[in-house]
């Protein structure tokens, strides 16, 4: 196999082994904690402008399908691993995971110290990095990354959405209106087994148009980068307040509470991952979760109109809220895992009990 380089805007460089496609990838580098689910990270829109580095060791062994697919491509700029299997050893694999990132034309390396990787992150925070097969020129390819923008103030939604509504379903008591702003396909599939049908609209689809469907709910999806970038999301969203009980994941947790006059900052080197331990605060009891997000809201900027109802155990951030007056809900988290735990699964039905009185 090739040799590939990754650089990062620090000036530090690893040289490891290409398994992925030929070429050049930038992006933001970020570290997932989840030990599986590589595929659904893959293609979750979220990770739209970086590039993810697995802590868990060994990666590829069982492949990949086509039931794991959380969107119909790759959206992550490239893939850093310590070790990948190229033999995949699954009753449902359909391919290995170096061939299918090849045919997605995604740029990855192997055998490279993902400990150090990660340490660094976590030290200096998230930070723009170059990988590629070729030239190993550092200087040149130094150059490209001085170049490369941040994710904050880009808008990044408008690359991911749908183009044209869809309908996810056609069946179902419930009608749900969700805005694609990166929405990760087990979102609808979670609502679809709650008896909803839901039709798909792209992102800046006018709150005029989404209120003369008539829905019962309507769902803000998840979505990569800087959520304050989005300010059609924003604007149409404070027009949809008050008129139908919402549901904000993610992204679309950011987005309602900018709409609310609320305000977002930038982690340090985000929460990507399976396993972090959210406490609901009315009864104490913690949830593992899975997350995906590189900024967070700030707490005294909605304090007016939300209450905070969740919180991040390893640094304090909010991870959900509930409007003191409307039928609003929002979490930071993805209660559709996806992979991840399913702790938080129950919050779906939480919110068709917002319109569904015979539920509650």
């Amino acid at each position: 196999m090739k040799q590939a380089i990754l650089l990062l805007e620090d000036g530090t460089s690893y040289i490891g082994r290409s398994f992925g496609s030929d070429g050049e990838a930038i992006g933001e580098v970020v570290f997932n904690t989840s030990m599986t689910g590589y595929q659904e990270i893959l293609t979750d829109p979220s990770y739209k402008g970086q590039m993810v580095a697995m802590t868990y060791p060994l990666i590829g062994n069982y492949g990949v399908n086509l039931d794991d697919m959380e969107s119909n491509r790759v959206w992550a700029e490239g893939f850093i691993v310590s070790e990948y299997t190229a033999s995949p050893s699954h009753w449902a694999a359909s391919g290995s995971l170096g061939g299918w990132l090849q045919k997605h034309r995604i740029v990855a390396i192997d055998q490279i110290d993902t400990r150090a990787l990660t340490r660094k992150i976590r030290m200096k925070g998230a930070m723009n990095g170059i990988l590629s097969t070729a030239p190993f020129n550092e200087t040149i390819l130094g150059q490209k990354l001085k170049t490369a923008p941040s994710l904050v103030g880009q808008d990044i939604v408008s690359k991911v959405s749908c183009s044209e509504n869809y309908s996810w379903n056609t069946e179902g008591q419930f009608h749900i209106v969700a805005y694609d702003f990166g929405i990760k396909q087990n979102i609808l599939r979670m609502l679809a087994s709650h008896n909803c049908r839901v039709t798909v609209v792209p992102a800046y689809t006018p709150a005029s148009q989404v209120l003369s469907m008539n829905p019962d709910g309507i769902v803000l999806s998840n979505g990569p980068g800087d959520p304050e970038a989005a300010s059609m999301a924003i604007k149409n969203t404070a027009q949809l307040l008050g008129k139908k009980p919402i549901l904000g994941i993610c992204l679309g947790h950011q987005i309602l509470a900018l709409a609310l006059g609320g305000k977002s900052y930038k982690l340090k080197f985000g929460h990507h991952g399976g396993n972090h331990p959210v406490m609901d605060l009315a009864t104490k009891k913690i949830q593992i979760t899975a997350q995906n997000h590189g900024f967070a809201i700030d707490p005294a900027s909605v304090e007016k109109e939300m209450v905070v109802t969740h919180i991040n155990l390893n640094d304090g951030t909010v991870e959900g809220m509930r409007h003191k007056q409307l039928p609003i809900l929002s979490f930071q988290y993805h209660p559709e895992s996806s992979p991840g735990p399913h702790d938080a699964h129950q919050l779906f039905q939480t919110f068709i009990n917002l319109f569904s009185p015979a539920n509650r």
